[in-house]
């Protein structure tokens, strides 16, 4: 199977620490997963990045609707395989992450949701 990395939401809000933690369980459950530090990634002024982040298909998880892991990797030049924007996914479902600090039983719920829509969006890649 093909590797794929994932680029996770690293904002403050509480679908952002959603991202996050999907991103956490799926590449601890796949071995064709690979996950991108956001942080580190705006913070390479010199693009010292820029070939590590061309190696592999990279899918953008967003917690808001700002796109700001889009946004960075496209200030760097990087193209993403595809975007998934917690936000707008969660919007389907009956559940809510509350706290951008803290998973409760729903905010679990909600990763397990994108999760799966990460699993959906990489067999398309």
């Amino acid at each position: 199977m093909k590797k794929v990395a994932l680029a996770p939401c690293n904002g403050m809000s509480s679908n952002g620490l959603v991202s996050r933690v999907a991103v956490g369980d799926a590449r601890n459950e796949r071995d064709n997963i690979i996950s991108i530090c956001m942080g580190s990634t705006s913070a390479d002024i010199e693009g010292k990045n820029n070939d590590m982040l061309k190696k592999y298909p990279i899918v953008a998880i967003n917690g808001c609707g700002n796109g700001c892991v889009n946004r960075i990797l496209e200030n760097k030049g990087i193209e993403v395989a595809d975007t998934i924007s917690a936000g707008e996914v969660l919007e389907n479902y009956d559940v809510a992450a509350r706290d951008a600090f803290r998973l409760d039983s729903e905010a679990e719920k909600c990763v397990e949701i994108i999760k799966n829509e990460i699993y959906k969006t990489i067999e398309d890649i």
